[in-house]
């Protein structure tokens, strides 16, 4: 499965469940270690979990490797390392505070910032 394939997939999978503010990230130039990040809210705890349930079923179905899990125990802060696309699943007010949209932003526009500097 490609890349904007499995992004789909997770992104319908959050929908199912009613996320709230999906988010994607281009990470591939930032890092090796995934492609995308894929940044959700939901409303409660246990909407969370659902979220993060949901995406790791249908993922599995499709044949699809899935990795750990962590932050189910709180639901504030579920994490699914899908190999190439991380997913964080959060409450809005830990959303906010880590915002993790702005950190993963700068640091990409920093190192576009720096590639355009080298030419």
């Amino acid at each position: 499965m490609n890349i904007e394939d499995k992004i789909k997939l997770i992104v319908d999978a959050l929908e199912d469940v009613k996320a709230q503010d999906i988010t994607v990230l281009d990470t591939g130039k930032l890092t090796s270690l995934f492609e995308r990040m894929v940044i959700a809210s939901g409303t409660s705890n246990r909407q969370t979990r659902a979220l993060a349930d949901n995406v790791r079923v249908k993922v599995k179905e499709a044949d699809e490797y899935v990795g750990n899990t962590e932050g189910e125990d709180s639901g504030d802060w579920v994490l699914l390392d899908l190999g190439d696309v991380i997913v964080h699943v959060m409450l809005p007010a830990v959303r906010a505070h880590y915002n993790l949209e702005e950190l993963w932003g700068a640091a990409e526009a920093a190192r576009a910032r720096h590639v355009q500097a080298d030419h």
